[in-house]
């Protein structure tokens, strides 16, 4: 039930109160012009908490400031969890007008919260005293990681101090969602429509069809379409024989966000370096990667610049082999011209073609996305104990959207799971895992007992044409697996505290659920059972299944320059110090950075400054985009406890990285989650072996 007084009145109760099948939002009762009053409503609600509790009369307890901070706040998260879920999965002009809108005051919010001065000595106090408060382990994480997380929000700050960061907090709240914005407005609007057959030159029969269902869209039936979504551009680029046509798709894909006028990015990423800057040190700290890295498994900058650095040169020296070998074929083709970036997909894929005797278009036919849903939860299901049921007659937020119930090994129901596969234009690129409600035990405001988590995965599989089975590639039936594996954090999550639940982890370890959960992929058992032929229904032959393992480790100099230049580039812009970040021109930055790691003229970072939207849309990956490859040093090292044991699916083992990965949330130090699992803490040799660059 939403508070019972004025300022819920113009509050539609559905955003509030969620009476859909399964504890769903009933979403067909939910209008975009909805959230304007429900934010109206629940902010001062959750200040009028905040307050409460802050001025209890009472001496501070764990029950009475803790508890009841995890306790407050229900109807903003809810309506909170609608609305941006909507804003990154499905938005439009009044979504959007309203999220450039409630950044700010949502920073505001955080702000009046986090810089609370008799809330914080109240938590300082516990915190002071935590050795006499008999606090289970758990108990004892959360205090620990909420009186952290106020100090690092500025609670200790003097008044002026605190003004200031607040300021600094609500505009890069602003900065980020025009950010955001600007980059699905570029992707939205661009479309390189094909008329003539001798443009599809080279596309295989999928691609065709995949850009045939992609025109249509864009009210251009019977033409075909190439859009900036991965499914789409990157088959493109690997298979059309059109140079012309590939270099033209390529500039559009790579200069997202830098467009003339208000879409331009650069102006955004110069004053979101300078005011991170700024931020860190009010803070006390020398850069903004020394303030983000302080709570992570890395701790200092430098210790990520050594890991990235022994990737880098790894990794550059591999590519340069793999350029020698696409130049090679270029000449044999009788063509003069250098590899450029928009040639590395094509020749990569005529090189392993020749190695390997695979191609892309022979496998494809035996990837069939409502297999390699199948397959992740048959996955789960043998790791975990867990089931899925459908629910086709539950409505979400698009008709597209899939609902189910997840369920244990005695058929109680343990989570609801959302999955949004497909691209649309209302929909930002990229994959991720994101949740409506997070899992805990505590004590509900209808006096319920805590609740399930609902977990949603998006993604942007380009659609196929009425009547034919959407095909996917090897890459995107990895980031399946990969965002299930977020997703499986998230609904196996089993703690009491909604702050350290599911995902709540530290950002260089939340990756390594979701990377190890790639490795189930290629285990020949899930390959053979559901990698089936769309016509014949033939598993995929053993024959070929040999020739993707022997090739998982081809191209890999290319996919981590790709990857590590991004990182580096990341970790520059933010160990500059105050001064050096206050007048930076963000593209000759990137250029001087990517010049000082050599990096090779024919590959281009992964994510170009104006549209690296892990570090500029929103503050989650920022100093952070290499906690991927951090997490890969642990995904590498876990996987090999299924290999010791002799079996992908050993019980013992499934069980603990059950308990000790999947289920724990934030409730243990990441490194003792680690420890406990494996036994012991990794070397970065598990990672260089995996990528084939030992």
């Amino acid at each position: 039930m939403s508070p019972a007084n004025s300022d819920w009145e113009q509050v539609n109760p559905a955003i509030t109160d969620w009476t859909g099948p399964l504890g769903l939002p009933a979403f067909d009762r939910i209008d975009d012009g909805d959230f304007d009053a429900a934010f109206a409503a629940a902010l001062p609600a959750h200040l009028a908490e905040i307050d409460e509790i802050a001025n209890n009369r009472e001496a501070a307890s764990f029950e009475n400031t803790i508890v009841a901070l995890e306790r407050a706040g229900e109807f903003l998260d809810r309506a909170a969890s609608i609305f941006w879920n909507l804003s990154g999965a499905n938005t439009n002009d009044t979504l959007q007008a309203l999220e450039r809108k409630l950044s700010p005051q949502m920073s505001r919010h955080s702000s009046a919260i986090m810089m609370n001065g008799a809330l914080f000595a109240r938590i300082d106090q516990l915190y002071q005293a935590r050795a006499e408060l008999d606090l289970d382990a758990e108990a004892d994480r959360v205090l620990e990681l909420t009186w952290k997380s106020f100090v690092r929000s500025g609670a200790r700050l003097g008044p002026d101090e605190q003004a200031r960061l607040a300021e600094i907090n609500e505009r890069l709240a602003s900065l980020s969602t025009t950010f955001a914005q600007n980059v699905l407005a570029d992707e939205r609007d661009y479309a390189l429509v094909l008329e003539a057959p001798a443009d599809l030159k080279g596309l295989p029969d999928f691609l065709i069809s995949s850009m045939a269902a992609a025109a249509e869209e864009r009210d251009h039936a019977g033409k075909h379409a190439v859009t900036l979504s991965r499914s789409i551009i990157e088959p493109f680029l690997t298979f059309s024989t059109r140079r012309d046509l590939r270099e033209q798709v390529f500039a559009a894909w790579v200069t997202r966000g830098e467009g003339a006028g208000e879409r331009d990015n650069r102006p955004i990423v110069a004053e979101m370096v300078k005011l991170r800057a700024e931020k860190a040190a009010l803070l006390g700290y020398d850069s903004y990667a020394h303030l983000k890295l302080d709570n992570t498994m890395a701790k200092t900058p430098e210790k990520v610049g050594a890991l990235l650095e022994t990737m880098w040169d790894k990794a550059r020296a591999r590519a340069q082999e793999e350029a020698t070998d696409l130049s090679r074929l270029i000449a044999e083709e009788g063509r003069n011209h250098a590899v450029a970036p928009w040639d590395w997909r094509h020749y990569a894929e005529k090189v392993r073609a020749e190695r390997y005797e695979l191609n892309e278009a022979e496998i494809k036919p035996y990837l069939q996305l409502e297999k390699m849903i199948e397959a992740a939860f048959d996955t789960a299901g043998r790791l975990f104990r867990i089931s899925f049921r459908r629910h086709d007659d539950v409505a979400a937020y698009d008709p597209d959207v899939r609902v189910f119930e997840v369920l244990d090994a005695e058929g109680a129901r343990i989570a609801v799971f959302l999955a949004d596969y497909f691209a649309r234009p209302s929909k930002r690129s990229g994959a991720w895992m994101t949740s409506f409600q997070d899992q805990h035990k505590l004590e509900m405001a209808d006096g319920g007992d805590g609740q399930i988590p609902i977990v949603l995965n998006v993604m942007n599989f380009a659609k196929a044409a009425a009547g034919e089975p959407v095909l996917i590639t090897m890459d995107d039936a990895r980031t399946l697996f990969h965002e299930f594996g977020h997703a499986l954090h998230g609904m196996l999550s089993d703690v009491t505290y909604p702050s350290i639940s599911g995902t709540s982890v530290s950002r260089d370890f939340v990756e390594l659920p979701s990377q190890l959960f790639e490795h189930w992929l290629m285990v020949p058992d899930v390959m053979q059972r559901f990698a089936v032929h769309y016509e014949t229904g033939e598993p995929i032959p053993e024959a070929l299944l040999a020739k993707l393992g022997a090739a998982q480790k081809f191209n890999k100099g290319f996919a981590n320059v790709e990857f590590t230049s991004s990182a580096m580039v990341d970790m520059a812009f933010h160990a500059l110090d105050p001064a050096r970040a206050a007048d930076i021109d963000p593209a000759a930055f990137e250029a001087e950075i990517r010049a000082a790691i050599d990096m090779p003229d024919e590959i281009v970072m992964r994510h170009a400054t104006m549209h690296f939207a892990h570090v500029f849309a929103g503050d989650g990956y920022s100093a952070g985009y290499y906690s991927y490859m951090w997490s890969g040093v642990l995904d590498a090292d876990a996987f090999g406890a299924f290999t010791e044991a002799g079996d992908p699916f050993d019980g013992d083992t499934a069980a603990r990285l059950h308990r000790y990965i999947y289920s724990s949330g934030g409730s243990m130090d990441p490194e003792a989650a680690y420890v406990a699992f494996r036994g012991k803490l990794p070397s970065p040799d598990a990672l260089l072996e995996k990528e084939g660059l030992a």
